[in-house]
């Protein structure tokens, strides 16, 4: 039976003001104040402490995509306009790649994975319907085709000679997680009626209609995190798509006979930001950078005469303004957990932007950075 429907938060229902006001807001005096030599040149920085020099050497970042870094807000997604927003997203990521740096990019997928939905849903007569995990797995062939093109014709244009590969990535997760007890994510379109929806969704309510909701399960393991780091400095690398095709250990076979030992896929979203997070941990990376769709980590979002703009945070801060709600579960909060995270293990750096203010943000001149 479906789950009993639920209503949205209104939160997370509403629609979040344009980032064109937003931008307006003049960054944390607080925060600007901490460190003004910290906030001169992210990569100086790092570099500087790790080797003694500003030369990026064997330094590894991290790039989570996201927001309008490919598709951008009012487009439908046909696959010109993500190719043309790739395009303008992957030439800062090039001049990064001729400086020197090893480069891993994830993405997320929930516009993408909701049109394979959509299309599944509208053949289901005439082709055979794949589960969730499979679209996920889909969703990471057809972005990484995208950024693999638009990143190696950006390479190439400035005479760079490296290769751009994309990595199918399973990620480990807890059959037993309470996720598969609470899901939690949304998927997919919006429904006007749950008459035609399967009994087994579970199902949410919101301001636009009903959707499904699935599992978003916390990742424990990246499979392919030893054949990613082969290929540091050899090529760029994709990987960690839409959070990874969640997978589990020891499953009932698909013939339903006995428990097979093995990697199986389940029904389950992992969070993109969480599973970066991991990843760039799994990596040791310098530099864990997440694109969004507002130029800085703001607080008071909600109240325009008080919103502002941080542009620095240590774990202590991102950790108390989390507990007071500054950030909501459906849009900040997941990027700030994934930032604690990834700096409680080991990271030394992250920074939140958009893909239009990231080359600013690297010279220190936007964008909002959380160290430990």
């Amino acid at each position: 039976m479906a789950a009993p429907a639920m209503k949205a938060k209104s939160a997370y229902a509403k629609k979040s003001p344009k980032t064109a006001k937003a931008g307006k807001a003049k960054p944390s005096k607080v925060g600007s104040a901490r460190s003004k030599a910290g906030k001169t040149n992210v990569f100086k920085k790092v570099s500087e402490r790790i080797s003694g020099s500003s030369k990026a050497g064997n330094k590894t970042i991290v790039i989570a995509l996201g927001g309008n870094a490919i598709i951008r807000r009012g487009q439908v997604g046909t696959i010109n306009e993500q190719l043309k927003n790739l395009d303008h997203s992957m030439e800062v990521v090039a001049k990064l790649v001729k400086k020197g740096y090893h480069v891993v990019i994830s993405h997320g997928n929930g516009p993408q994975v909701g049109n394979i939905l959509i299309q599944q849903e509208r053949s289901i007569e005439v082709a055979p319907k794949m589960p969730l995990y499979a679209c996920v797995a889909q969703s990471q062939g057809l972005l990484g085709y995208m950024i693999q093109e638009a990143l190696y014709n950006k390479l190439h244009s400035i005479s760079i000679d490296m290769p751009v590969v994309t990595m199918v990535t399973q990620v480990l997760v807890d059959r037993n997680d309470k996720a598969f007890r609470n899901p939690t994510k949304p998927i997919g379109p919006y429904y006007h009626t749950e008459r035609d929806l399967p009994p087994n969704w579970h199902i949410i309510e919101t301001l636009r209609g009903i959707r499904r909701i699935v599992p978003s399960p916390d990742p424990l393991k990246i499979i392919e995190a030893e054949a990613i780091k082969d290929l540091l400095g050899k090529a760029v690398i994709i990987a960690c798509g839409g959070g990874g095709v969640p997978v589990v250990r020891d499953k009932v076979h698909v013939t339903g006979k006995k428990s097979m030992p093995g990697l199986y896929g389940v029904d389950a979203v992992i969070d993109k930001d969480i599973a970066a997070a991991e990843l760039a941990r799994t990596l040791k990376a310098d530099l864990f950078i997440i694109l969004t769709d507002v130029e800085a980590v703001y607080i008071n979002w909600l109240k325009p005469n008080k919103r502002m703009a941080l542009s620095r945070m240590n774990i202590k801060e991102a950790k108390e303004h989390l507990d007071r709600g500054e950030f909501p579960v459906g849009s900040m909060g997941p990027k700030i957990e994934a930032s604690v995270r990834f700096l409680e293990n080991g990271g030394k750096k992250v920074l939140i932007t958009d893909i239009d203010g990231l080359a600013d943000a690297l010279r220190g001149k936007g964008g909002t950075i959380i160290e430990p």
